[in-house]
């Protein structure tokens, strides 16, 4: 018989409120989900995610991260990181085709939308009704995301939307978007003139063309948008005010988030050494690159932790340029660490094996991580731009 959790009645005590999480998951993680779940994509795979994030609900841990008053349970931003460290820790699963609606959506509606649309759809996203995408990139504005050219323009009660976006996680099965577009072509910068949207997916004139990416998956798609209508109602903010709201929507990257991914390969990077003893943990030199890539995984985690702890004193006062140093630490220690696993395991692990969702970087299907952790070179904006911006404005080189 299952016993009866009160995981949010032990805040104030950081010791019993670990402890219920840990004993809560341990009754009711779904079993062999990584099995399971490998079987399983499209309304299936939703249907195992929202059962999932229902148990958690039942619990307060279904958004952890949300106030009170829109459904959340209101925890302290240190407990919200216990929360998620617990669930790394744990190999919970993530709920990835529902980060944009749980994180993306919230972040950006709390602070900007109007009650109407925070009543509208707040509570879809809670009970993983609907699915959310971003629609930000464009073919020609990925890491200059500025200059972007999707233009929307108003007539009557409505804006007429026109344009492209690309890379947009999560859009073939997604019910609404998150949307950038220019609304004033003539601004005195190219920041100026973007305006914030929420795009119904079902709209006429909106195709989604997902992306065969090299795993075999299709976990991004292109969106294109022939006079597309939008309600005027459906603006978020002030028409020409996107820009600052959208780094709104981007913080959300920023500190749980990323938080999680990397806590997650934590935990599979000792499993990873633990199962290696008698294999090739054997090899001095295997041993050597492991140790130093735990290094680097911990210069990593150190600096996230950094940036957690900036934000939990002042999210507005947080370190503008850590999230910069973080991504480029990130992205190629996890291309290192992948590739060095399939070197040191050998050809029995290079091998197509289908993906397994909710796993993040962190699926140990070898060839699959390796091939996955690639996207670190674009995602959050390019390697290249990313530098580029610290020898700009971190440290006043001149622009080559």
């Amino acid at each position: 018989m299952s016993r009866t959790y009160d995981i949010l009645g032990k805040v104030g005590d950081e010791q019993a409120f670990r402890q219920e999480i840990r004993d809560w998951l341990a009754e009711h993680m779904p079993r062999n989900w990584r099995t399971e779940w490998q079987q399983v994509r499209g309304s299936a795979l939703k249907t195992e995610i929202v059962k999932w994030l229902e148990a958690r609900r039942t619990v307060g841990l279904g958004t952890p991260h949300w106030p009170k008053e829109w459904g959340g349970p209101g925890l302290p931003f240190s407990y919200q990181i216990m929360v998620y460290e617990e669930l790394s820790r744990a190999d919970a699963p993530e709920v990835e085709m529902f980060i944009i609606s749980l994180f993306h959506t919230p972040a950006t509606l709390f602070e900007h939308g109007t009650p109407e649309q925070k009543d509208k759809y707040l509570s879809g996203i809670i009970h993983g009704t609907d699915i959310w995408c971003q629609g930000f990139s464009e073919p020609g504005a990925g890491s200059d995301l500025a200059s972007l050219r999707t233009s929307a323009r108003l007539e009557g009660d409505h804006y007429v939307v026109n344009g492209q976006k690309i890379w947009s996680s999560g859009a073939a099965h997604a019910d609404y978007c998150l949307l950038l577009a220019r609304t004033d072509p003539n601004g005195k910068r190219k920041h100026d003139g973007i305006s914030y949207f929420i795009l119904d997916m079902k709209s006429p004139g909106v195709e989604v063309r997902p992306i065969n990416q090299i795993t075999g998956e299709a976990h991004f798609a292109e969106i294109f948008m022939d006079d597309v209508k939008i309600p005027v109602a459906n603006l978020i903010g002030a028409e020409g005010n996107g820009w600052n709201i959208a780094q709104s929507t981007l913080s959300t990257e920023r500190g749980l988030l990323i938080f999680g991914e990397v806590e997650r390969l934590a935990r599979s990077f000792e499993l990873d050494g633990q199962a290696a003893r008698d294999t090739w943990m054997r090899d001095v030199q295997f041993r050597r690159e492991y140790a130093a890539l735990y290094g680097e995984l911990q210069t990593v985690r150190l600096m996230i932790r950094k940036l957690l702890i900036e934000l939990e004193a002042n999210p507005d006062k947080a370190s503008p340029t850590l999230p910069t140093y973080i991504k480029l630490t990130w992205g190629p220690f996890l291309q290192r660490y992948t590739e060095f696993l399939l070197r040191a395991e050998g050809l029995e692990t290079q091998k197509w094996q289908p993906a397994i969702p909710g796993t993040g970087h962190s699926s140990r299907l070898r060839f699959n991580d390796f091939l996955n952790s690639y996207g670190w070179t674009i995602a959050g904006g390019s390697n290249e731009i990313m530098r580029n911006i610290i020898s700009e404005r971190i440290l006043g080189m001149p622009k080559g």
